[in-house]
């Protein structure tokens, strides 16, 4: 297994890594829409962007891209808020021939009120 942690994104918030690699799995943890600066923009959508963002430099270190991705998990705190998210994701992977899976859930909260979304990704690396 090899740990994943992209120069130019903010540290993860505990003892855990951005993401890891082990033969051709690679697994994100959920990403936050927080800068590397560690501003946290305002609106879904703006911080979907950057979920998504810290997503694909992951996977880039891993040697994949969105192509890759065999399903999305994503957390967002009001049901207003899933067509926003929706519109980042969809972007992501407009290109694609095979759209990965996706879950979408409304939770409660995060571990800070100005976070509204959180996304994770599972990815298969090609043999």
């Amino acid at each position: 297994m090899k740990s994943l942690a992209p120069a130019g994104m903010a540290a993860p918030f505990g003892n855990y890594a951005h993401g890891v690699v082990s033969d051709r799995l690679v697994v994100t943890s959920g990403q936050l829409g927080m800068a590397a600066d560690g501003t946290i923009p305002d609106g879904v959508r703006a911080q979907a962007q950057l979920c998504f963002a810290n997503i694909a430099a992951i996977l880039a270190e891993a040697g994949a891209d969105f192509s890759h991705v065999v399903r999305f998990n994503a957390f967002v705190t009001q049901r207003e808020h899933m067509a926003d998210y929706m519109a980042v994701r969809d972007s992501a992977v407009a290109g694609l021939a095979i759209k990965p899976a996706s879950t979408l859930v409304i939770v409660s909260g995060f571990t800070r009120p100005e976070f509204l979304v959180e996304v994770e990704a599972t990815a298969l690396l090609p043999s």
